[in-house]
Formats: C-alpha cells, sequence, structure tokens
C-alpha cells in the first residue's frame, strides 16, 4: 500500500524555532541545530519508499530541501488546525512526523496498513512523533490539546475511539532542550544534527565567567575550577557524541542537497 509522508516543519529562522535551547545556545546556534535536525529528517523520508513527500511548512523553503518534496503552507491556526489541514490534504494513507525527531530511519517511516487503521509514534515528553492513518480524517485531530504532557495520550484515546487499530512505533525522545539534543545526538552519531552540535562544542555550554547563551570559544578560567552540574553533563554527553561519532554506528546520512536541516 503506497503511504504519503508527511513533514511538518518551521523554516529554521534564529528566534522562531528550537527557543528552548536558549539558553545555553543562542538564537542563531538553535536555528542551526533546528535546520541540521531538518535535514536528517528530510533525508530519511527521501530515502523511504513512498508515494508522495509533502514538507508541510511554515515559512519559506531553502537550500537545506532537497529535490522530491512538495512543498505546502501550513493553514492559520492551532497545531491541532494545522496536523488536520495536512491530512485533510491526503487522498490516501498517510504518515506525518515532525522535525524534532532527528535520529528517524527509513526502517522506522516503512508502515503497512494491510492490518492497521493508524500508527502511533509516542514521544518521551507525552506528545508524540508520527501520526499515521490509513483514511486521513481532519477530525481525528481536531480539538485534541496539543503541546502538553498528556498530547499523546489524548490522541491516541481519540484514534481508539473512534474505533481504529491502532499499531504503535516505538518511543523517540524529541529535541526541545540541550539535555534533549545531546541524548539524540549520542542516539544518532552519524547525522548532521550530531555533527552540528558537535561543531558547536563546548564553547556553547555555560562555564564559569561566560554569559549564557553566548558562544565564542571562550576557555573556562583555570581558576574558576572545573564546571560542575548541568554543564558538566553537557560537557561529557558532546564527548560522547563526538566519540560515538568516530565509529560505525548511526545510520549513513548520504550525500543531500542542502547544508543543513530544521523543524517543527
Amino acid at each position: 500500500m503506497s503511504v504519503t509522508l508527511l513533514v511538518i516543519a518551521k523554516e529554521p529562522r534564529p528566534g522562531r524555532v528550537k527557543t528552548r535551547l536558549t539558553p545555553p545556545f543562542t538564537p542563531g546556534e538553535a536555528a542551526a541545530l533546528a535546520e541540521a535536525a531538518l535535514v536528517d529528517t528530510l533525508r530519511a523520508v527521501a530515502a523511504t519508499p513512498a508515494r508522495r513527500r509533502v514538507l508541510v511548512l511554515d515559512g519559506e523553503p531553502g537550500p537545506w530541501l532537497p529535490a522530491g518534496f512538495d512543498v505546502v503552507r501550513q493553514c492559520a491556526g492551532g497545531l491541532d488546525e494545522r496536523l488536520a489541514a495536512a491530512f485533510a490534504g491526503c487522498d490516501g494513507p498517510a504518515l506525518l512526523i515532525g522535525m524534532d525527531t532527528p535520529q528517524v530511519t527509513p526502517a522506522l517511516l516503512t508502515v503497512d496498513f494491510a492490518d492497521c487503521d493508524a500508527y502511533f509514534g509516542p514521544a518521551d515528553d507525552g506528545g508524540f512523533w508520527a501520526l499515521g492513518l490509513a483514511e486521513p480524517c481532519p477530525e481525528l485531530l481536531r480539538g485534541v490539546p496539543m503541546s502538553t504532557s498528556t498530547t499523546g495520550a489524548a490522541q491516541r484515546s481519540r484514534l481508539v475511539g473512534a474505533g481504529l487499530r491502532v499499531r504503535d512505533l516505538p518511543r523517540l525522545r524529541d529535541v526541545d532542550t540541550a539535555a534533549d539534543a545531546t541524548a539524540v545526538a549520542a542516539a544518532a552519531p552519524a547525522g548532521v544534527f550530531a555533527a552540528e552540535l558537535g561543531r558547536l562544542g563546548t564553547a556553547t555550554a555555560p562555564v564559569p565567567g561566560q554569559v549564557p547563551g553566548r558562544s565564542g570559544g571562550r576557555t573556562p578560567d583555570r581558576a574558576a575550577g572545573p564546571a560542575t552540574g548541568w554543564n558538566e553533563g553537557f560537557v561529557a554527553g558532546l564527548k560522547a557524541v563526538r566519540a560515538a561519532g568516530t565509529g560505525t554506528g548511526g545510520r549513513d546520512t548520504g550525500p543531500v542537497s542542502g547544508q543543513r536541516g530544521a523543524g517543527r
């Protein structure tokens, strides 16, 4: 059964995306990470068999957009309305994902509705990273409270309440905070997102004597002693990402048009 793959995203412009990453990152750095996440996501979608690939975009496309995608504008309204409108534009089975899970792979996106009516991908924060419908029905999304810790449960209950047979996809962690970014990069060390996080490096992590959210490669004052707490964990995470990236783990990102990518 041929499936339409939908990616709902925002143009990765500073101040408009990944605002919860600031601090410790600057708005420009947060936008670069959002763009990198989008590139990884679009690459995974491009490598997945599909009837059609659609980017449902808030903003303008950039050089990060690979060939083979149709671009449609997000409608006005809340997130539930925008998701509903994305499905309304499909005339057959469709799977929708966002831009916050750059660790996604073609294997996760290859779905078959032969023995189910819906796919549901839960996120660690209580939301969901994927939603698939054999027969797209906008009313299955309208009115579902979005961006809460119970959004995923509410959406899945809506599907079950409509009598749909639901198949669950693996739970994934999406990128909202700096801790999320480190964990997700470690899960996909060969991706563009992990490379961008590594490029930003420990200079972005808050250190004694440095203003949070300001980077510039400043070396901490040795007299100040080692960083502790959140900074220590963040630096350790970045080291783990770099170490993992030197091996053979992670998925092959392959060549693609554009440079980096963005998210919802």
